[in-house]
């Protein structure tokens, strides 16, 4: 029992952990500032801001081969014995979790047929004495992971008509069966495997090639190799019967050849499987080229040059220069107040009087010291983000050509305790001490300190809900002090 209530908590549990994309949501309704666009504007990820469709059911039917046994589906392994084909038939329930991984739950049904004649059609007189056949009926549930290849190694510049897509699966799951044997004295069942046991463990793994037959249906030819970790799944009997005779036998294994369909479900277009949004911009682009069509594009005029029409446009005197967003406002990045054509410290917030840099115990600072800017931290970790990194290799250049050594102090939020805080600020100033000292800074130059909550950049921010986000990321901080 328990494999069927993992199986089923991950039935669950994946759809509502594919969903929980925004984790960190600020909730305020409110922006940082009127014309701000910046971290605090972050809406939750819901069913209806869904752009493609991501769950689908798939069908089909096969041919199962057992090979690898004492008794197999083709000439019995030794060439002495006919061909036998039986049947199987899947049903899945797909979760595709991103254009190239997604998971299914798989139903499989069939009878694998073995031995020296086909026990549904024949008889054992009429293939001489010692001669058996045997066939085994089996269901399994299994979990399998799916992997588009396609998807991953698909140029982003391919301009042509996306229909073929190859797939890899790969899972495991558990497996109920009843084995028979058939010979001169007649037929028996010669074991049965109830599921949801230990000793019914199954896995499965394979390839299937699709073809995008419709917006709605795709058509799949796929092939399984099935291990089924039990060497009386043939019908042979015991591990050391006259049948079942190779001792370093373990596994009855089996292929499984199959042709099906997927249906996709949702009110999208596009499967997230297949869509791509380049071929919507290169066509729209083909258009325009074709048409050649002179749009007039701003029919009230862009009075300050920005490159937003005064029709659409919050910002109408934005300063030569000055990057905006699309409303025409002049961006400010850190959230400062000094937009980023006037602020020499961009990614920190800090007063206008020190034209957007932040300000030390030790008075303004100088053109040298911004060189040693700080790095900010997500909530609750202690991982230096990979846009962090330029700024803390140009401290590394700094530190290097200069003759003193710096403190490397580490500062967090008023979330949580006192006692973890401080564990975590520990963590982030010796995680940078560390990447410095990698990147080829000497290890006396440098001292990691945690001050915990204790260090706050915006003292107002104690509790963490009187502040918007902005301030309380620039409290999750390690910055740097000359010693």
């Amino acid at each position: 029992m328990k494999i069927i209530k993992t199986i089923v908590a991950l039935a669950f549990t994946i759809p509502v952990a594919a969903l929980a994309q925004d984790s960190i949501a600020v909730t305020t309704d409110e922006y940082p500032n009127t014309f701000s666009s910046g971290s605090a504007n972050v809406y939750p990820f819901t069913q209806q801001s869904k752009r493609f469709n991501d769950w689908s059911i798939s069908a089909g039917a096969g041919v199962p081969l057992v090979q690898s046994a004492d008794l197999t589906s083709l000439k019995n392994g030794n060439g002495s014995g006919k061909d036998i084909f039986g049947y199987s038939a899947y049903f899945s329930v797909d979760k595709a979790i991103t254009h190239a991984f997604g998971l299914k739950l798989q139903y499989d049904r069939g009878e694998t047929r073995q031995g020296w004649f086909n026990t549904k059609k024949e008889d054992p007189t009429s293939t001489g004495f010692q001669e058996v056949g045997a066939r085994t009926q089996y269901d399994a549930i299994s979990l399998m992971g799916d992997i588009n290849f396609s998807n991953l190694l698909r140029r982003v510049d391919n301009k042509s008509p996306y229909r073929w897509a190859l797939h890899g699966y790969a899972g495991i799951g558990t497996l109920a069966y009843r084995a028979y044997l058939e010979d001169l004295n007649g037929q028996k069942m010669m074991k049965e495997v109830k599921p949801f046991s230990m000793s019914s463990l199954f896995g499965q793994a394979g390839g299937g090639l699709k073809y995008k037959a419709s917006r709605r249906v795709d058509i799949e030819g796929r092939v399984m190799y099935v291990v089924t970790g039990d060497d009386q799944f043939d019908g042979g009997g015991a591990q050391y019967s006259s049948i079942n005779r190779r001792e370093d036998q373990v596994s009855d294994n089996f292929i499984n050849a199959q042709l099906g369909l997927t249906v996709k479900l949702g009110k999208h277009q596009s499967h997230l499987f297949w869509h791509d949004p380049l071929q919507e911009i290169y066509y729209k682009l083909d258009v325009l080229a074709e048409k050649n069509r002179d749009v007039e594009v701003c029919k009230a005029g862009d009075n300050d040059n920005d490159g937003v029409c005064d029709d659409w446009d919050r910002e109408l005197d934005t300063p030569a220069g000055a990057r905006v967003d699309g409303a025409g406002v002049a961006l400010d990045t850190d959230l400062d107040g000094v937009i980023d054509l006037y602020d020499k410290c961009v990614t920190v917030p800090g007063p206008v009087e020190n034209d957007g840099c932040p300000t030390t115990t030790t008075g303004i600072i100088t053109d040298d010291t911004r060189t040693l800017e700080g790095i900010e931290f997500d909530l609750d970790s202690d991982r230096i983000l990979p846009s962090n990194t330029p700024i803390l290799n140009n401290a590394v250049n700094y530190i290097n050509s200069t003759q003193g050594s710096y403190r490397v102090v580490g500062a967090t939020d008023t979330r949580a305790s006192d006692a973890y805080n401080q564990r975590l600020s520990e963590r982030r100033a010796n995680n940078v001490k560390n990447y410095l000292i990698q990147n080829g800074v000497e290890s006396g130059k440098l001292e990691a300190v945690g001050r915990g909550e204790k260090d706050l950049k915006y003292p107002e921010c104690n509790p963490a809900t009187k502040c918007p986000e902005w301030k309380n990321r620039a409290n999750r901080r390690v910055y740097f002090e000359a010693k």
